[in-house]
């Protein structure tokens, strides 16, 4: 096994095991040293090269074991920017994406993962006009990545005198927080706005402009966060997610270019496409990249996902062994 010494010496999950290896290595030399020097050694020494060899496989195992597990962290991080925002549909749209919002967390309360609220902006009807959540925890991502899209909601608002079906719609983007990015940003190309954070948190929270909110002028995408005590923290926060974002809008533009037309559907977190219809009257869940539906609409809606995440992940798969 071929190692990069000085690249895993960096790491301080490989620092520890590098600095051993290159330890054996310094006494495997020693040895042979030795037996070049005298040539009756050599039996001797056969035993303590033999012992320097086991100990070196062992280490190598164990780094081969990290650096799976983090190309697998790569690929799949263990933790996400969860952005949800209201469409067309008024007050309604804000209040089906507070409860999509909503869904969400419960599915990460049963999955043990941690939840924060970075930003989020009210409507009027208590629902969200926007939010970005932060959540952490093992699989995150796996599980989330297809959540990405337009959700449409089929219902009877509570406001409705006439009794008429409403469609109302939100988008869900799964910004995964990967450690090795490959966009460069230009600061000049950020435009920077502080505000005071406004609600519950504090006696200076309505007092000092710690709000941040980060434009980035080439593509006009923006980011805000709020929930840090102060301006640096919510800065390095929407620095984080601003990045996150512009970094999938290019794995997005990556994979329809490189992927097939069926595959691409389904897989490349197209945050334009509709991906699912929650239908109250029919009590059905329709996912349209899948084909399938669901019933249960209140137990979705309160987080009962799991079959609908392992039927959408089945699929992709599926599909992407047919290219």
């Amino acid at each position: 096994m071929q190692l990069d010494l000085e690249q895993l010496k960096k790491d301080h999950k490989t620092s520890y095991f590098a600095l051993e290896y290159e330890r054996l290595l310094s006494e495997e030399e020693k040895v042979n040293e030795m037996v070049r020097a005298d040539e009756s050694l050599r039996d001797l020494a056969e035993e303590e090269i033999q012992n320097i060899k086991f100990q070196k496989e062992a280490i190598e195992r164990q780094l081969e074991e990290i650096m799976k597990s983090e190309k697998e962290e790569e690929e799949f991080p263990n933790e996400i920017i969860l952005e949800v925002r209201a469409g067309a549909g008024g007050d309604e749209a804000s209040l089906f994406a507070w409860e999509l919002a909503h869904m969400y967390e419960r599915f990460s309360e049963e999955k043990n993962w941690n939840w924060k609220i970075l930003n989020e902006s009210l409507s009027s009807a208590g629902g969200y006009k926007e939010a970005s959540i932060e959540v952490k925890g093992k699989d995150v991502y796996k599980l989330l990545r297809y959540e990405t899209g337009v959700h449409r909601v089929q219902r009877i608002p509570a406001t409705e005198k006439n009794g008429r079906i409403h469609t109302s719609t939100a988008s869900v983007a799964v910004l995964p927080l990967k450690k090795k990015i490959t966009i460069i940003i230009n600061p000049a190309d950020i435009e920077i706005e502080y505000s005071r954070s406004g609600g519950a948190g504090g006696q200076n929270v309505n007092k000092v402009e710690t709000a941040v909110r980060l434009i980035h002028k080439p593509t006009g995408e923006d980011v805000r966060c709020t929930t840090e005590r102060t301006q640096l923290g919510n800065r390095e926060k929407a620095m984080m997610m601003l990045t996150s974002k512009l970094q999938m809008i290019k794995d997005e533009e990556d994979a329809k270019k490189y992927s097939g037309d069926r595959k691409a559907q389904i897989g490349t977190n197209d945050r334009s496409e509709k991906i699912r219809t929650y239908n109250f009257p029919q009590d059905r869940v329709t996912d349209h990249r899948i084909k399938q539906s669901w019933s249960n609409i209140p137990g979705i809606m309160e987080g009962n996902i799991t079959k609908i995440i392992e039927a959408l992940s089945a699929g992709v798969i599926g599909e992407e062994e047919e290219d």
